[in-house]
């Protein structure tokens, strides 16, 4: 059975331009990281990683320690990281850059990654493999969306085997089995633990950051757990169609009032 999150009924009323801006960034610095000989791939990675044993122990690297906790958020190890990565920051980031502005929401998703990397490396502080990826920040805007927005649906693609349907889970569903398989989760090489501080981070926090009008816990938009066939065609144009349609209206109305 395949379960991924596609899309949330959870509509923003600003442009996520910090969001977008950091897709492009991780995407541009993959690619970067692709174009590179295996040697020089790895190099990037020891250089530009996180490495418990340098941020709080006594050896050092090519960059200062601290600064490699901004550098990893923006690397990642392949490609199915960065994909899964971004395509959770893209649904679910809009509605917390939206509750917050923009640079309040950018200090908020480096604090969030700053906390998930000292998480991880105080697990093992004399390691020397390193951390790369997003995912402790956006673990934290995770954490957030859910203390704002637990009942709003996200559209979850269910595959099982030949079957293809797509449901609308609420939030809190959705997240809990998220940070519930981290606190199970054994795979090698994953930072777990930076999963998990960033997400209790961006919980804590949204209430710091969050403009003052912005209610906590609000209530969905949608019927929850309807379900629909799962189409290409609606899952990228859904959004342009509904702006064009809305634009189309307001345009409507001011030569009415004309």
């Amino acid at each position: 059975m395949f379960f991924f999150p596609i899309s949330d009924d959870n509509e923003s009323s600003s442009k996520p331009i910090v969001c977008y801006s950091i897709i492009i960034v991780c995407s541009f610095i993959f690619l970067w990281q692709s174009t590179l000989p295996t040697d020089l791939y790895q190099d990037s990675i020891y250089n530009f990683g996180v490495i418990p044993a340098y941020i709080l122990g006594d050896k050092s690297g090519y960059l200062t320690s601290y600064l490699t906790i901004l550098t990893s958020m923006f690397m990642h190890g392949s490609w199915m990281h960065l994909i899964g990565n971004m395509v959770f920051l893209w649904i679910f980031g809009d509605n917390i850059e939206d509750s917050m502005g923009h640079k309040k929401f950018l200090f908020f998703y480096i604090i969030c990654g700053v906390l998930a990397a000292f998480l991880q490396a105080s697990i093992d502080p004399d390691s020397m493999v390193p951390m790369v990826g997003a995912s402790g920040a956006i673990a934290g805007v995770l954490g957030a969306y859910l203390i704002l927005h637990p009942k709003a649906n996200v559209n979850v693609l269910f595959w099982i085997i030949i079957f293809i349907t797509v449901i609308k889970v609420p939030a809190f569903i959705v997240l809990s089995i998220w940070i519930v398989s981290q606190f199970l989760g054994s795979a090698e090489g994953i930072a777990y633990f930076a999963h998990i501080g960033g997400f209790i981070a961006g919980a804590l926090l949204i209430y710091f950051f969050k403009h003052p009008n912005i209610q906590l816990f609000q209530p969905g938009n949608s019927v929850s757990f309807e379900s629909n066939s799962f189409s290409m065609d609606n899952f990228f144009n859904k959004r342009k169609d509904r702006d064009f349609l809305q634009e189309f209206i307001d345009t409507a109305n001011k030569k009415d009032k004309n």
